[in-house]
């Protein structure tokens, strides 16, 4: 029988996007569901970091960890705008982890992931350098290495917009009610949230990709059967004012052998997390709590010299790591790494169930998808992904500045700081937004012109304020309740307009 679709993704997190975007990129006929906005789960509640992740270290993690460090410097080379490198200071303290195992740790990590371009781990006299002048005292010796920063909803966004680009239908707002199995492949319902419509469409195979919700749609797709496949680990995170001037983070170890980030965010606000705790509820109910906040506040105060407390909070969020489930003692021992599982087969059609994973190898983790699908429906193109940049990251990683100057000499009247803003969200894209005039548009609130607002509306599924402000951008930091009634009101003109005719 005919099908609509070779494959119809579930999920429009880093993996589900990941995968759209290498799928079409192959050539199969692809359609993505999700069922509010992209990005709108754990993909937007992480760390904001490109990185091996050093404390896996010692959960014994090396192929996770190598994979991780090998993606890094693959994945700023695709996307120098939204990645950029980043130093990590880790103070040593005499009362945890000796010097030697931090030592060893490093050493590994600077060589088991093919590091080219990011430079390699230094000791740190931190009663001289400018790293240590924010911390108290008692710390006098630290290390050095390399990691990358990231804007990880962006990320999502921009790997559905190339597969977009690439053929691939996407559908948010779009919630998936049922996945009922046919011959040789799957019916699947979908409901639009916002208008209520309905359809049904058909594919050969699905991916489940539904991060906290994969084993609901498991379940649903086994006609009721449980599954319980993921363990639901909550992350939460705070943002307070800028606490250092220079443009380094730190990574402080816990009393509870735990690790928290402290990191440059925004220009003018310092990124603390994160915490680790077992959810038990449904994921949609994630927020951070009071404990998570002064968690936080007091690790940090551990090592700041100047104390936080919980009224410093100008912003927090939560989210849920969906890991895959091996019976760990504890929520931090629970493994970081991917697992696939395939239901069914080439004869009857199958679903791909995706657990797990990290921001960082969400694209080889779609490569080893594209893997089980090649199986499936027999291979069309060769993996491609490695090499192409994301949209708007055609420059290169050493470019940005240049970049900047770019944009500045395009849009003369346009103030520096907004062009630097424009282009650390969308790279060369921005010369799409600025148009051949060099401008902004209407302004709608703050340095947010309509020229902006219409790229996000057309071209990367933005509808609501939230959408804008906290997914696509990070604006929602810099505004007030007046700046956000004028965008909701703004939108809600545009697409009102856009109904009429």
């Amino acid at each position: 029988m005919p099908f609509d679709y070779d494959v119809i993704i579930i999920g429009g997190g880093i993996n589900g996007c990941g995968v759209a975007r290498d799928a079409a990129g192959r050539g199969y006929k692809v359609l993505l569901a999700e069922m509010n906005d992209l990005a709108s789960g754990t993909s937007s509640a992480s760390t904001k970091l490109i990185h091996g992740g050093l404390r896996y270290l010692e959960h014994h993690e090396f192929r996770l960890v190598r994979e991780a460090l090998m993606e890094r410097e693959v994945l700023w080379s695709l996307a120098p705008h939204i990645i950029w490198p980043l130093r990590f200071v880790l103070p040593h303290h005499s009362a945890l982890r000796p010097a030697w195992m931090l030592r060893l740790g490093l050493f590994i990590y600077d060589h088991i992931g093919g590091r080219k371009k990011l430079p390699p781990t230094k000791v740190l006299d931190l009663q001289k350098d400018a790293a240590g002048a924010p911390l108290k005292d008692q710390f006098r010796k630290g290390f050095e290495y390399s990691d990358a920063s990231v804007q990880d909803a962006r990320m999502v966004v921009l790997n559905a917009r190339d597969a977009a680009e690439r053929g691939a239908e996407i559908l948010t707002r779009t919630e998936v009610t049922e996945v009922t199995r046919k011959a040789q492949g799957f019916a699947v319902s979908l409901v639009n949230c916002i208008t209520k419509s309905s359809r049904s469409v058909t594919a050969r195979l699905v991916v489940n990709a539904a991060g906290p919700w994969v084993d609901r749609v498991l379940s649903m797709a086994a006609q009721g059967k449980g599954a319980r496949n993921v363990r639901l680990v909550q992350g939460s995170h705070i943002v307070v004012r800028k606490l250092f001037a220079h443009d380094k983070a730190y990574i402080f170890q816990n009393d509870d052998k735990r690790i928290i980030f402290a990191i440059p965010y925004e220009d003018d606000f310092t990124l603390i997390g994160t915490t680790d705790r077992d959810h038990i509820c449904a994921p949609e109910t994630v927020k951070i709590s009071a404990e998570e906040t002064e968690y936080l506040c007091a690790s940090a105060g551990a090592y700041f010299k100047q104390q936080i407390v919980p009224t410093d909070v100008v912003w927090s969020y939560s989210g849920i790591r969906p890991l895959f489930e091996q019976g760990a003692s504890s929520a931090q021992e629970a493994t970081r790494d991917y697992v696939l599982k395939v239901d069914g087969d080439k004869a009857r059609g199958a679903m791909i169930n995706v657990f797990g994973g990290k921001i960082t190898t969400y694209r080889r983790l779609a490569e080893s998808v594209l893997s089980e699908i090649e199986q499936l429906l027999g291979a069309r193109k060769p993996s491609w992904t490695a090499t192409a940049p994301l949209p708007g990251g055609d420059f290169p990683v050493d470019g940005f500045d240049a970049l900047v100057a770019r944009l500045v000499r395009h849009a003369p009247g346009v103030e520096k700081a907004t062009l630097r803003r424009l282009a650390r969200l969308y790279g060369t894209s921005a010369f799409d937004i600025l148009g051949a005039r060099g401008e902004l548009g209407r302004i709608i609130a703050g340095d947010l012109g309509v020229n902006e607002i219409d790229h996000l509306v057309r071209r990367e599924w933005a509808v609501s304020t939230d959408d804008i402000l906290w997914r696509r951008t990070k604006l929602g930091l810099r505004f007030g309740t007046d700046d956000v009634k004028a965008l909701e009101a703004f939108l809600q003109q545009s697409a009102s307009q856009a109904a009429a005719g």
